[in-house]
C-alpha cells in the first residue's frame, strides 16, 4: 500500500483529491488542512511514502513545511500541489528538496501519473520549468577599459532585483517568494555588495546598466 499524505488549507480540495486517488487500489491517502497538523503526525511517528503540499497555505506555507521536513528527512518524497505559478520560485523549491511539482488544473491520470514516477525516484517537469534547470548565476563585466572583474548574481538575486525596481517592499517580495522578511533583507545586503551600492535606488541604477533587470518593468 502506498501512503500518501495530503496537505491543503481548502477541505474540499483535499477531500476531492483523496477520494478521487483513493480509487487506486494501492493508495491511501490522508488529508491535514495545515502544516502544523503535518508536522504533528510526522513527530508522532507516521510515515508516508509520498507528501503532497499545498504551495500557499497560512502559518506554514508550502516551502517552510518542505524545508522543515527535510531538515528532519532528507530522503522524504514531497510533491507541491498547486494553482499557482510556481516558475519565480522554482530553483528556490528544488533546493528546498522538493522533488516535483502538480498543477492543480492537471487531469486526474496525469496527477496519478506523476506520483507514480516520484515513487519510481523519477520526476516530470513542464518543459517550461525544465528549462529554469538550465539557469546559472548571471555574470556582467565592471569598471572600465576591459576589466576583468565580474559580478555575478544568482536567479534569487535577481528576481529580487525585479520586483524592487516595482517598488515592491520587503513584506511583498517576501509572501511572493515564500520567503522571510529577514531573508530578503540578507539578500538586499548582498546584492547592495556585489553592486557596491547602499540603496535601492542605487541597485536599480546598477542593475539597469547591467541589464539584470527588464526595462519593460520601468514603463
Amino acid at each position: 500500500m502506498v501512503t500518501i499524505l495530503l496537505v491543503d488549507d481548502h477541505p474540499s480540495v483535499g477531500e476531492g483529491t483523496k477520494q478521487r486517488l483513493e480509487r487506486e487500489a494501492d493508495f491511501q491517502v490522508t488529508v491535514v488542512e495545515s502544516g502544523t497538523e503535518a508536522l504533528s503526525l510526522l513527530a508522532q511517528g507516521y510515515l508516508f511514502d509520498l507528501m503532497l503540499f499545498d504551495l500557499n497555505m497560512p502559518v506554514i506555507n508550502g516551502l517552510e513545511l518542505t524545508r522543515r521536513i527535510i531538515e528532519s528527512n532528507p530522503d522524504a518524497l514531497i510533491l507541491i500541489y498547486t494553482g499557482f505559478d510556481i516558475a519565480p520560485n522554482f530553483n528556490i523549491l528544488i533546493e528546498a528538496g522538493v522533488s516535483g511539482f502538480v498543477n492543480k488544473a492537471t487531469s486526474w491520470a496525469r496527477l496519478i501519473n506523476i506520483i507514480r514516477c516520484a515513487l519510481e525516484g523519477e520526476t516530470v517537469l513542464p518543459t517550461a520549468l525544465v528549462k529554469e534547470l538550465r539557469r546559472t548565476d548571471i555574470k556582467v563585466p565592471v569598471g572600465s577599459n576591459g576589466s576583468l572583474e565580474h559580478i555575478s548574481i544568482n536567479q534569487r538575486e535577481q528576481v529580487i532585483l525585479q520586483e524592487i525596481a516595482q517598488g515592491k517592499s520587503n513584506k511583498e517580495i517576501a509572501a511572493m517568494m515564500f520567503m522571510s522578511q529577514r531573508m530578503i533583507e540578507y539578500n538586499l545586503t548582498k546584492i547592495f555588495e556585489k553592486l557596491n551600492v547602499s540603496s535601492r535606488s542605487e541597485a536599480i541604477t546598477e542593475a539597469k546598466k547591467h541589464g539584470l533587470v527588464q526595462e519593460a518593468k520601468f514603463e
